[in-house]
């Protein structure tokens, strides 16, 4: 929890603001998908397992991008062992169409069983680590409410809409995040989909770091904000926001997001899920987490949500090589 914001610590955390559940992971735990996306002890087994089979300083249970939007009616193929969930169909036809919330949001299953799940961690664990919760941005929402092609679009043609229905989605992410404090959650990454091949910088200030700044101010915790792809082109827009940290992607070069985020934003992640989490060998694994420790990252791990048929025994490595180069 310091050195989600920059604060002193022994050593710099490891940890992970995505999912870092493997297949061997699921076989070593006995808890699988997609049972585990809506059982909650299962859940919250796979999540424990980030400290105490890899080591890390922190545990999150939410491995999908699915829950809200479940929730909200969209339709959701929740996978298999192998494969993660996905939303398919549009809910809203148009981004003027009304999104009906229903009114038992927060008790349907896909949000439920992971605020189960979080009370069951922090109930494990207490404070020994830090329980990380997970929310998605209103950016996020929209690709499975409306459809990605369709609200891309309409961003373009149809700014002012696109702003109401942000604003919109806003409070669904709000109240998801509120619960999941109230759970037990101590932070809650944010993620919110707004990568550059998908929103241009622009489009990130004009259209979501405001965003972002209100739901920082609306969700009483730490936020980490998770964008994947290369974001050196908006890290100094999300350092106005005045969330905490930053959960970057390595194809932005650690020295680099170190400067371009300055003093007062943390940095997590940066670690190659390809190179590193599935292919890497020891000595990759070694020379990866130099790296990160030179340009003083904040939490060391991985990019974003693991691949399926990564070992886990490389990211186990991971959180050991930090503790021995730092003793």
């Amino acid at each position: 929890m310091s050195a989600l914001k920059r604060g002193r610590t022994p050593r710099p955390a490891v940890g992970s603001a995505t999912s870092i559940v493997t297949v061997g992971l699921m076989d070593k735990l006995g808890a699988c998908f997609p049972q585990a996306h809506l059982d909650a002890e299962k859940m919250a087994r796979l999540a424990g397992a980030g400290h105490t089979v890899l080591g890390y300083d922190n545990v999150m249970p939410l491995f999908s991008v699915v829950h809200e939007s479940a929730a909200l009616g969209c339709r959701v193929d929740w996978g298999a062992k192998n494969l993660m969930p996905t939303v398919s169909g549009v809910l809203c036809p148009t981004i003027a169409d009304p999104l009906v919330v229903p009114l038992d949001f927060l008790k349907n299953e896909a949000c439920a069983v992971p605020l189960e799940a979080l009370a069951i961690l922090k109930k494990t664990f207490g404070d020994e680590v830090a329980v990380v919760g997970k929310v998605f941005g209103p950016w996020t929402l929209a690709y499975h409410i409306y459809g990605i092609e369709n609200f891309l679009i309409a961003s373009v043609e149809q700014p002012s809409a696109v702003k109401k229905a942000l604003h919109s989605l806003m409070e669904i992410t709000i109240r998801f995040g509120r619960a999941q404090l109230a759970a037990g959650a101590d932070a809650l990454t944010l993620a919110d989909h707004c990568t550059r091949d998908l929103c241009s910088p622009e489009t990130y200030r004009d259209f979501l770091a405001g965003i972002h700044r209100q739901l920082r101010l609306s969700l009483d915790c730490p936020l980490l904000l998770h964008i994947c792809g290369d974001t050196s082109d908006r890290i100094s827009y999300i350092r106005s926001t005045g969330i905490e940290c930053f959960h970057y992607d390595s194809i932005v070069p650690a020295s680099k997001a170190r400067t371009l985020a300055g003093d007062g934003l943390a940095l997590m992640g940066g670690t190659s899920n390809l190179a590193v989490v599935r292919d890497g060998t020891p000595a990759l694994i070694t020379a990866d987490v130099r790296e990160k420790l030179a340009s003083n990252i904040d939490i060391i791990g991985p990019e974003c949500a693991v691949p399926l048929d990564a070992p886990w025994q490389n990211l186990r490595m991971i959180a050991d090589e930090v503790h021995r180069q730092c003793n």
